[in-house]
Formats: C-alpha cells, sequence, structure tokens
C-alpha cells in the first residue's frame, strides 16, 4: 500500500517505493518539501486532478558528463544559437509545459508546479537554459541542483536542435562548476542516444548520497 504524506515534512525510504516507482502520494509542493525529496532521490510527477505522486523509479536514468555524446553536427550548429543561463525561467518551464508528447494525454507542468519551481528559481536552486536566435527564444530546459547533482526536469525546442545545444553548453558549465553528474529520472530513447545510462535505484542513491558532500556552484549560474 502507497503511504499518504501528512504535513509531518518526511518521505518514506525511497527503496519502499511501489514496483512502478511511487514512493508516496499527497502532501504539498513547498520548496522545503521538494528540496528534501530531490535530496532523497524523490521526485513529483502527476497528472491533473490526481493526488501528488513522489516518484524514485528502478532504474534511474543518469548522465555522466564526460559520457555526453556530443556528435560532429551538433557541434556545427553550437554558434547559430546565444545561450542564456537563467535569463527567462518562467518563459522555459512554461513553454516545456505546453510541448506535446507522444503518450502524454496533457502535461504533468501543472500551474501549481510552475508556481512551486518559480520559487525555488527564486531561492537559486532551479535553473533554466535558453537558446536564443536573433533574441527570440526557441529553445530550453530546467531543472534543480542539489548538492553536486543537477535534476534535468524537461525540455523544449521550437528550432531543430536548440534543446540539444542548451544541454552541451549546460553540460560544458557543469564540469567546470564541479558538478558530478545530471539526474535524467526516467529512461528514454532520446536521452540514451545522448549518453546517458540506466543504473540501479541502489546505485544512484549512494551516488546521490555522495554529491550532496560538498557542494558545486547552485545559486549563480552564468
Amino acid at each position: 500500500m502507497i503511504p499518504k504524506l501528512t504535513l509531518h515534512l518526511s518521505f518514506p525510504n525511497p527503496n519502499s517505493a511501489s514496483e512502478e516507482g511511487i514512493v508516496a502520494y499527497g502532501g504539498d509542493l513547498s520548496p522545503s518539501r521538494i528540496l528534501m525529496a530531490y535530496r532523497m532521490g524523490i521526485f513529483p510527477w502527476y497528472s491533473a486532478h490526481d493526488p501528488i505522486l513522489w516518484w524514485s523509479p528502478d532504474p534511474r536514468l543518469i548522465l555522466e558528463l564526460d559520457d555526453f555524446k556530443l556528435h560532429r553536427s551538433l557541434r556545427k550548429k553550437i554558434p547559430q544559437f546565444e545561450i542564456c543561463f537563467d535569463s527567462a525561467f518562467s518563459e522555459v518551464i512554461r513553454e516545456c509545459g505546453g510541448v506535446s508528447r507522444r503518450g502524454q494525454n496533457g502535461s504533468w507542468i501543472l500551474p501549481e508546479m510552475i508556481e512551486a519551481y518559480e520559487v525555488l528559481h527564486g531561492m537559486g536552486m532551479a535553473h533554466s537554459v535558453e537558446a536564443y536566435q536573433e533574441g527570440v527564444l526557441v529553445g530550453g530546459l530546467y531543472g534543480v541542483s542539489v548538492g553536486r547533482v543537477f535534476c534535468g526536469e524537461s525540455m523544449f525546442a521550437k528550432v531543430s536542435d536548440a534543446s540539444k545545444v542548451a544541454f552541451a553548453v549546460l553540460i560544458e558549465h557543469l564540469r567546470e562548476w564541479g558538478y558530478d553528474f545530471i539526474d535524467c529520472q526516467v529512461p528514454t530513447e532520446h536521452l540514451k542516444s545522448l549518453g546517458a545510462k540506466e543504473v540501479s535505484r541502489d546505485i544512484f542513491l549512494k551516488r546521490l548520497s555522495d554529491a550532496m558532500e560538498g557542494s558545486a556552484l547552485f545559486n549563480e549560474w552564468h
């Protein structure tokens, strides 16, 4: 039976998750709860009219920064974009929420999720990467920074490869800023093609725990 969260700020052990990867339901989207979740390897993901669902899937998808595959064709496209950090967080998260995705009926980036992550952005914990062409936002991504891990949430592209270029530039900077890896959460073939790999929940939680010791640059991305 999946436990229901109360107002008390706590989560069950992520290893107690259901076969699908659900750790608990309910609770709220307060900054303290969301950050506690990420530090425990848990994240919120649910649809409209559902309770808040908290996940820790097994296997987990991660991207080692040195494993990123920057294909020659993508490298050639980097000069076509101006890449910025934290220049339009609210626009990026809303664009991500408006993307139509195969196999999904509607978006999980609901108004209350947008509001919660905007608060995290104001705290310097959630970040965005923007790709511009001629001053127009054409792609980007956002996620949450905890310890030395960047937890990627979503990306969008209105121009071919815009989000991939933003991702490539982000990885270059994450290396410089002292990050260990990117938590990609749920396995997808797209991210695997860029070098991401599946690991067991046990391995992920150990890596995450190690990455909570010390910190990388997280509140002033430039």
